[in-house]
């Protein structure tokens, strides 16, 4: 078991790389190409469109690094949890493929809920920059 203890930074990098990596490819979409479209779901939520498509796109950026990690995933997990409620619901959980369900919206919004309480982790900006790094003795 203390292996597996040992191994929990290589856990938060993994999680932070697949929510930051899915935030990025939505939000990149979202920024460079999709925007119309996306305009009409943020239309239907009275949200301006940039909001939600700069926060994914940024937002999985900062998460990608590990910077202001609790902060960028709690408003991710808003993000994620206004799609899923908003867009996502009434689709149900699978969905079809015109209608998506929310169960993808699901699994990424749990991915950064739980980045919220663990933070980056010490493969992180957010580690390094609190001083971390410090005390680590290096080989002469």
């Amino acid at each position: 078991m203390r292996s597996l203890d040992r191994s929990q930074p290589l856990a938060l990098l993994a999680m932070r790389l697949a929510l930051g990596a899915i935030m990025v490819a939505h939000g990149y979409h979202e920024v460079f190409g999709g925007l119309h479209s996306h305009a009409q779901i943020a239309a239907n939520l009275g949200l301006p469109v940039w909001i939600s498509a700069l926060t994914e796109f940024f937002g999985g950026l900062l998460i990608l690094v590990g910077f202001f990690t609790r902060a960028v995933a709690c408003v991710l997990f808003i993000d994620l949890f206004v799609a899923i409620w908003r867009v996502h619901f009434h689709n149900g959980l699978i969905g079809t493929p015109d209608h998506p369900g929310y169960e993808f919206a699901l699994a990424t919004a749990a991915l950064a809920f739980a980045l919220i309480f663990l933070g980056g982790g010490p493969i992180a900006i957010d580690h390094v920059l609190r001083g971390g790094g410090k005390g680590v003795s290096k080989r002469p």
